[in-house]
């Protein structure tokens, strides 16, 4: 078929004109989107602290600004993965900068306690949509050293944490937290602002039966890396295989239309297919993954902040205004978030070497060890020590499950699956100011690490019981389904 009867399917194609300027624009995109998250997420180790004293709030009253902040990811999670399988990836990104945006710019001002929590929580539903840039920026990688790009642009994350910990520092202590919370929202707002200049995923536009707009994407992407599309007509991996064993052209044709069904029945479908006896195990190890990494990865920073605030709720109300004046907290934080470089960089160099699975292992086990002596007090300089190791690893490991996760769905669940987990991962995070902060700035510092100690040997347990392995694998654009099943469902 096509020029000289041949075909090509996009991975095909992404594997010819390889990575270069074409994906170096998609990457400089999506982590301006992680940037985004990764600053709007830090900022909650710095404002809770500055507002209890300001505004005499209690620690759970604190605890509930993070808090409200995860809750509106866990509806933005799943909302902007129905909208980018439903609508296009670029559909998600353009609702999501304006939420963060402006809910952002306007926490600034907030009046008083209630009118902070609601635009927090706005602005925790814009950036639910986090996980949609990784799986776009996955949809344009071609599938060689996969694993190793997907760490560089985790990257961007920890660019941002570093970031705000370095904004923090320099604003808090003079302009306090209502600058902190407008600058913030910047990189959200220039997303807003180069929308226009990025492409639709050509993965999902396949899914979709738009192929002749997928082909013009990847001529783009060609022509910008200085190489040229496999000869031929583009067509999807399903088509391709149905046709390389035999199948009818009507057959093909039919599977072709099936791709233009209505939103609300790729929606049901969807669920059910994640459901589904091939995926049922994955799907649910995967929730409690994205839970445990949530609530073990945002414990770890909130205990950051809570110990280097010297237990600030045993100390007197003015030793706690003097607390947050003090750069030992910026300090503290600036380091730990600098531990993130290091196991990006143990990852890239074992992602693709010995497999998703057995480096999520190394991550957990090595993260396990580290926080363990915290059970008990140690002085300062140990307690940096030990969070900037089980920092290290415990958000690589959660970075492994963040590029495993899109992997292991095919392109028509993909952002629909990954935005549940990741909204699953946010009750996690719903659930952990009230511990991290509650219990540890009452003095109370056993208890919330044995339980991020349990919550680590879980997930590792469950990292076991993942039955794929995604390493070298090309990505799916569908579950595999016998041909009468699918004309059965027409």
């Amino acid at each position: 078929m096509g020029d000289q009867g041949f075909a090509y399917t996009l991975d095909e194609a992404l594997t010819t004109i390889g990575f270069g300027n074409f994906q170096v624009i998609i990457l400089a995109y999506a982590g301006l989107g992680w940037v985004a998250e990764a600053m709007e997420m830090m900022l909650l180790s710095f404002v809770g602290p500055a507002i209890q004293p300001e505004w005499g709030l209690s620690s759970s009253e604190e605890s509930l600004i993070s808090t409200v902040a995860f809750a509106g990811m866990l509806v933005g999670a799943y909302s902007w993965g129905v909208v980018s399988d439903s609508y296009g990836r670029k559909k998600g990104f353009l609702g999501a900068a304006i939420v963060t945006s402006g809910a952002g710019l306007l926490s600034a001002f907030a009046p008083n306690y209630i009118s902070l929590l609601i635009l927090r929580c706005f602005v925790g539903v814009g950036l639910g949509c986090g996980h949609v840039f990784t799986s776009w920026f996955l949809e344009f990688v071609p599938t060689p050293n996969r694993g190793a790009w997907m760490v560089v642009f985790s990257v961007f994350w920890t660019v941002g944490t570093i970031i705000e910990a370095s904004l923090a520092w320099w604003i808090m202590p003079t302009y306090g937290w209502r600058w902190l919370l407008g600058l913030s929202a910047v990189p959200s707002l220039v997303a807003l602002l180069f929308y226009g200049l990025v492409s639709e995923s050509p993965r999902y536009l396949c899914t979709q039966g738009r192929l002749t707009e997928a082909r013009y994407i990847l001529e783009k992407g060609a022509d910008f890396n200085h190489k040229e599309l496999p000869v031929g007509l583009l067509v999807s991996d399903q088509i391709k295989d149905m046709a390389s064993n035999g199948q009818s052209s009507e057959t093909t044709e039919l599977l072709s239309s099936m791709r233009t069904n209505d939103s609300s029945r790729r929606s049901t479908s969807s669920i059910l297919m994640l459901l589904s006896p091939k995926l049922i195990r994955t799907t649910f190890l995967l929730w409690f993954l994205y839970f445990a990494n949530t609530f073990s990865y945002y414990g770890i920073i909130l205990l950051t902040s809570q110990l280097s605030t010297g237990q600030s709720e045993c100390d007197p109300p003015t030793l706690q205004l003097e607390n947050i004046k003090d750069p030992s907290l910026y300090i503290n934080v600036f380091i730990t978030s600098l531990a993130e470089l290091p196991g990006l960089g143990i990852a890239a160099l074992i992602l693709d070497r010995l497999g998703r699975k057995i480096s999520m292992e190394i991550m957990i086990v090595a993260g396990f060890i580290l926080l363990l002596p915290l059970v008990v007090h140690q002085n300062p300089i140990m307690t940096t020590g030990f969070l900037f190791g089980a920092r290290m690893f415990i958000s690589a490991s959660f970075i492994v499950v963040c590029i495993y996760a899109p992997e292991v769905y095919p392109t028509n669940l993909r952002t629909r699956g990954v935005g549940i987990a990741t909204a699953i991962g946010r009750i996690g995070g719903m659930v952990c100011p009230l511990i991290a902060v509650g219990m540890g700035s009452g003095c109370h510092q056993t208890l919330p690490v044995i339980l991020f100690e349990v919550t680590i040997l879980v997930s590792g347990i469950s990292v076991v019981l993942l039955p794929f392995e995604t390493k070298g694998k090309e990505l799916a654009d569908n579950i595999d389904l016998p041909v009468q099943h699918v004309l059965q469902v027409q």
